[in-house]
């Protein structure tokens, strides 16, 4: 059984909005001029920011749309819906010897296919070392993603310990990528622990014609 259960209440999005169009839309502009924010954290997993306030500053601060990812947990979406927001988690994942994190966009959450990848238990929201040894499959991931009418998208990809990061993109399509995350700060500890750099990371996704999405990874209480 897994920790989030299964709600019937109302009608996923996911089923009224083309959500793949809605993010092929957004600019390199958008993101960098705060019109847009597809990487965003609540406390359902390691964030400090309530779900509805986060969608309320939005509003308030005039954005386009924002996605709300929070890690392997849709529990907020189930809860909360609104216009101004996409249907996203974010999810720990291997790709034989690199850890990713991989955003599935636009999902109905509570499609059949994805239940069985959500967190057991709120900790696999929030303790690194536990999302580190995350045992999703990729492969199987990414295809119930595509069956749950979303987009998969790598998150912050100049992190990955990947020697080759064009092949390492390259083969991550060949399973079913659909973008990349482009648009990212490289925050924290991620400014220093980079493969790539962002110029090398749009090319990449211009090369093999993905989807390029942006976002802060925002953890914190303010927009």
């Amino acid at each position: 059984m897994y920790y989030y259960s299964i709600t019937n209440e109302g009608k996923d999005k996911a089923n009224m909005k083309n959500y793949s169009e809605i993010i092929k839309s957004l600019t390199k502009e958008d993101y960098t001029n705060k019109n847009a924010n597809l990487h965003i954290h609540t406390k359902f997993s390691d964030g400090r920011a309530d779900f509805e306030d986060i969608i309320a500053q939005a509003k308030n601060n005039n954005y386009k749309v924002i996605a709300i990812s929070d890690h392997n947990t849709v529990e907020g979406h189930r809860k909360t819906q609104d216009d101004i927001l996409i249907p996203a988690v974010e999810f720990d994942v291997w790709y034989k010897y690199i850890f990713l994190h991989l955003l599935a966009y636009g999902i109905d959450v509570n499609h059949p296919d994805m239940q069985k990848f959500y967190a057991r238990n709120k900790k696999e929201t929030e303790w690194d070392i536990i999302r580190f040894f995350s045992n999703r499959n990729l492969k199987d991931l990414i295809s119930a993603i595509h069956n749950a009418g979303g987009i998969a998208v790598i998150a912050h990809p100049a992190c990955c310990w990947a020697l080759d990061m064009d092949k390492f993109i390259k083969d991550l399509k060949d399973i079913g990528l659909d973008g990349v995350e482009v648009y990212y700060p490289y925050p924290r500890w991620r400014k220093y622990m980079k493969f790539a750099t962002v110029e090398e990371i749009e090319n990449i996704a211009d090369k093999y014609n993905l989807i390029k999405t942006g976002g802060t990874d925002l953890h914190g209480e303010k927009l």
